[in-house]
């Protein structure tokens, strides 16, 4: 990177290549002894290869893709509107139906929409006997009992589609602790991808937008509950209106939990580290300690945890073939544990894995951690 910087080595193909082939797990910045800040400097470099290169990642998308970043994920209530759509279509099995088609296997758009796990909906208000859904989400949770503070829940954009389920056990747990959740519709993408993939104009202005969204709620944290966004957000956010933070170090300081009763769980339970929460925000022991709350739990990390799972954001639609070969590592790491659940706490982590095990025709369940709390604590959907 400097050397192009320096402009003793070439912008061409063959360092386009090799930008493109790094997934930013960032591995090497926190095993650097001199904290060289690699994931900066991987963006910046991205950054000018988008500018001067013909080949960057931004003019070889395809329409689609285009379409999918530019239209669809800087603009998140589109993809909310899209929900009862993919809901249909998963559960007439015309999903099922079109992942025959040739074309759909040959699609890049595919890689992503094969993922999909059941689409859910968004968590509404408390009846006699269990939570009520619906088509949006309330700008205000309120607490349940004692009321202890208020927080912010950042919705992110795919994950508001596709991790319904986590945002739900999230609030949930909240309300149950005397926590008042609090969901901003103006809220946006974290700006993640459109970053790693060098359109920085496009991130700061997402972050701009979330910064004003989050800091009108008055609130003196924002809730994370994908790992990914979690790092961009706390990257880009002013602390000094608001604080950054993931849900299960939230939950494992939060009050309450005197007044909680949670079931009992006597399974083994696998837990992966995304690459976000373990080498940027230092925040995996957060999971392990919370999922010791649940009694009779036997929690096991999973091998090849300072590993990517090759996700990586847009890794595994940009870069297929490597994201295949570090996702076999990790199914085999499964196989070799054999646990009742998994755990991770990024979405695209547990998409990607997910699909993996459906694909060698393997029955694991892949959770968040607080989902597999929530459950513990009594929610039903």
């Amino acid at each position: 990177m400097q050397g192009v910087m320096l402009d003793k080595i070439p912008l061409n193909d063959r360092f386009v290549m090799h930008m493109d082939r790094c997934l930013s797990c960032r591995a090497c910045e926190a095993a650097c002894p001199n904290q060289v800040a690699f994931g900066d400097l991987m963006d910046s470099t991205r950054a000018v290869i988008a500018q001067q290169s013909s080949d960057s990642l931004q003019t070889k998308e395809t329409g689609i893709m285009f379409m999918l970043k530019q239209r669809l994920i800087t603009h998140p209530v589109r993809i909310e509107r899209m929900r009862r759509l993919f809901y249909w279509l998963q559960r007439t099995g015309l999903l099922g139906w079109l992942s025959k088609s040739e074309w759909m296997n040959k699609s890049a758009i595919w890689n992503l929409v094969a993922q999909l796990p059941l689409v859910e909906f968004p968590i509404q208000k408390k009846t006699e006997s269990s939570y009520k859904v619906g088509n949006r989400w309330l700008e205000v949770y309120p607490a349940q009992g004692q009321e202890r503070g208020a927080v912010g829940l950042f919705l992110g954009c795919i994950t508001r589609l596709t991790d319904v389920v986590t945002l739900n056990a999230s609030i949930f747990i909240l309300n149950q602790l005397g926590y008042v959740v609090h969901v901003s519709s103006r809220q946006t993408c974290c700006g993640a991808i459109h970053q790693h993939a060098g359109d920085r104009d496009c991130a700061v202005a997402l972050a701009r937008q979330n910064r004003s969204a989050f800091t009108e709620l008055g609130v003196d944290v924002v809730l994370s509950t994908a790992s990914g966004c979690g790092v961009q957000l706390t990257e880009e956010s002013n602390a000094d209106c608001y604080r950054v933070m993931d849900i299960s170090q939230f939950l494992l300081t939060a009050q309450g939990w005197e007044n909680i009763e949670i079931r009992s769980l006597e399974e083994k339970v696998l837990i992966h580290d995304p690459c976000s929460l373990r080498h940027v925000l230092n925040g995996h022991g957060f999971v392990y300690e919370l999922m010791a709350r649940i009694p009779g739990i036997q929690i096991v990390p999973l091998p090849g945890n300072d590993q990517c799972c090759g996700a990586a954001g847009m890794y595994f639609i940009n870069q297929p073939d490597i994201a295949q070969q570090l996702l076999d590592a990790k199914i085999s790491a499964v196989q070799e544990k054999r646990g009742a659940y998994l755990l991770t706490s990024n979405v695209g982590c547990a998409m990607h894995i997910a699909a993996g095990l459906r694909d060698r025709g393997i029955n694991l369940e892949v959770l968040h951690p607080v989902t597999l709390l929530a459950r513990q604590m009594g929610l039903e959907l």
